[in-house]
């Protein structure tokens, strides 16, 4: 396969969609007659994250292919799954096994979530996507369309849907603990790898055991191969990435985007914002979202600092109302909620711990709270796995009701930040309102062979 040929004629004429739908309706779907049957597992991108996520969906499944653009990187999964087949490239994999596969994970640098889990989905695989789902709006809304048309269970990886912190903080907010939220607070030091303007990035030679023309993909600019970029700057580079913002906002974020529903239009702004090219993203920037009244919840601020050294001596920092003016708070990224009743701080991107209250009344009261919502364990590619096989609910952060939207808040963040101005998001429409300039952001120009002729 030489190309992603993403026709409707391609669509219904794969052997694995023809045959999937109609012969795996119960594995599709969730509701498989083998409730504990391993599920065999293929994983593109091995190394770095990749691995964990490995590591993570292989307790009670069997890794039978490893795929990776870097032999190197992905040696220590190599050696960890030996008997799983080896590939450079995805497209080569689902061609050659497909039909032994029962679930993707997909665990590669940004710009490549898109054309692997598209394929993946073609085949009728369901599939685990590293955060962010995509790193261009119109992908993540067609991922999140394709998943529901299929029928297909989804995930992406953003490991506090899974949490329990997660968890608490929803019910907190719902039962009134801290009152109204008006704010949500998150900061980080991201990033931890070069960005902003005139960044020099120096050529190698391609090493043998990369596929650097793979590793490049869908990017209609081809770049040569530098070890800046390969294997952990690209996260810098709009074309590959999508700076500190798209590397921890689908983690922060989903707190206050679940516990308070922020789907739906909202107005994003950018402050403050370091220098910057349309190569790479700024090294700091200031986002500020303002969320309308949506039900029984009043109007949101959430405001995002990145580029944040240290928060508590940093004299740039905007510090949350509310809390002790003696807390230290996290240097690598925090989260605070404001109520008219009180805060909460969470003193990482995850809420993996219950989140500081501040009051003792609030303490007291946070007791008398009945847990409402399931504990997931072993993380999101678990959750997945369990939904597949039938044995747990959908995954929170399936791509159609919450990976593709968070992930749009994001990019939407972004968006602001590339075009100087304030962003009005028009959800339904999914588009910048009275800014047309804004569209050619929304797209990607894709390299000759990775066009996808229809979604």
């Amino acid at each position: 396969m030489n190309s992603l040929n993403f026709s409707r004629r391609h669509f219904l004429k794969s052997s694995s969609i023809a045959a999937g739908v109609a012969a795996f309706p119960n594995l599709l779907l969730g509701k498989s007659k083998n409730a504990s049957k391993a599920l065999q597992v293929a994983a593109v991108g091995c190394g770095g994250k990749g691995r964990g996520d490995i590591s993570e969906i292989a307790n009670g499944n069997q890794i039978i292919a490893l795929c990776d653009v870097d032999h190197v990187r992905a040696q220590d999964a190599f050696n960890a799954f030996p008997d799983a087949k080896r590939y450079f490239d995805f497209r080569e994999m689902l061609a050659d096994i497909a039909d032994k596969i029962d679930v993707v994970t997909v665990s590669t640098a940004d710009h490549m979530h898109f054309p692997i889990a598209l394929e993946a989905m073609r085949h009728g695989k369901p599939v685990f996507v590293q955060k962010p789902l995509c790193n261009r709006i119109w992908e993540a809304r067609a991922l999140a369309h394709v998943a529901k048309k299929q029928g297909l269970m989804t995930v992406m990886g953003n490991q506090g849907a899974t949490t329990a912190g997660t968890r608490i903080l929803r019910e907190w907010i719902e039962a009134g603990l801290i009152g109204e939220v008006t704010e949500v607070h998150y900061w980080t030091n991201r990033p931890i790898w070069p960005q902003g303007k005139g960044l020099d990035f120096p050529t190698e030679p391609v090493p043998d055991t990369l596929n650097w023309e793979v590793w490049q993909g869908s990017v209609a600019q081809r770049r040569d191969y530098s070890p800046r970029i390969h294997p952990f700057a690209w996260r810098g580079f709009w074309d590959y990435g999508c700076g500190a913002l798209g590397d921890i906002g689908c983690h922060s974020f989903n707190s206050a985007f679940w516990g308070l529903d922020l789907k739906g239009d909202f107005i994003v702004e950018a402050s403050r914002v370091s220098e910057f090219d349309e190569v790479t993203a700024p090294s700091r920037a200031t986002i500020e979202y303002l969320f309308p009244k949506k039900g029984r919840r009043g109007p949101v601020k959430v405001l995002w600092q990145d580029g944040v050294g240290d928060p508590n001596t940093d004299k740039d920092f905007i510090r949350p109302p509310g809390i002790p003016d003696d807390l230290e708070l996290n240097h690598e990224f925090g989260q605070v909620f404001v109520g008219t009743e009180g805060v909460m701080y969470c003193s990482d991107a995850y809420c993996s711990r219950p989140p500081e209250l501040f009051d003792e009344k609030l303490k007291k009261k946070a007791r008398t709270i009945k847990p409402v919502y399931e504990r997931v364990k072993g993380g999101p590619t678990q959750e997945l796995a369990r939904a597949i096989r039938g044995e747990g609910p959908k995954p929170v952060s399936n791509f159609e009701d919450h990976a593709g939207p968070l992930t749009e808040m994001v990019l939407a963040g972004n968006l602001a930040v590339r075009l100087g101005k304030k962003v009005d998001w028009d959800s339904k429409g999914m588009k910048v309102r009275g800014h047309p300039e804004a569209d050619k952001l929304l797209r990607r120009e894709y390299h000759e062979g990775w066009k996808p002729e229809a979604v």
